[in-house]
């Protein structure tokens, strides 16, 4: 499985970016998948503690990304709500709703995927380009969420 995702112009999306690529092992609350990072950020000031479907987060207290896509222990009718305020970095581009098979400790990452040419095409790529991404359209920054692979090409 593997869900890409549009990067926002956030401090924490510069610093997740800077930081490709990143792994883990899930950990799963309610209808939320996080996972640590060795990436600290503080809360901007438009971090929220309720979020959308799609919207992907870091989680300031506990270092992590998090992709809440429906209902946590906490929530109230209809929301995505975490513990604390959270930094929106990404919006998805797939369904996040693949997450309800992502099981606790399962390892995950996210990799640099770029935008092929002028097609719609997009592909994941655990090789790094420069920061500076040209403004065309044809080419923007997004991350892919997905299972690590390990060095046979299986996920695992």
């Amino acid at each position: 499985m593997t869900i890409r995702a549009r990067l926002l112009a956030t401090p924490t999306a510069d610093r997740i970016w800077n930081a490709l690529p990143i792994s883990g092992p899930a950990q799963t609350w309610g209808k939320e998948v996080y996972f640590r990072t060795p990436i600290s950020q503080d809360a901007e000031p438009d971090a929220r503690i309720v979020v959308s479907k799609g919207e992907i987060a870091f989680w300031p207290d506990g270092d992590a990304i998090t992709i809440g896509f429906g209902a946590t222990p906490i929530s109230k009718r209809g929301e995505i709500r975490f513990t604390s305020k959270c930094n929106v970095w990404a919006v998805a581009i797939d369904d996040v709703d693949q997450l309800r098979h992502v099981y606790p400790g399962e390892q995950v990452s996210i990799i640099e995927a770029e935008l092929i040419g002028d097609s719609k095409t997009w592909a994941a790529s655990t090789k790094l380009r420069d920061k500076h991404i040209p403004s065309a359209t044809a080419m923007c920054g997004a991350a892919a969420l997905c299972p690590s692979v390990d060095e046979s090409g299986t996920s695992g």
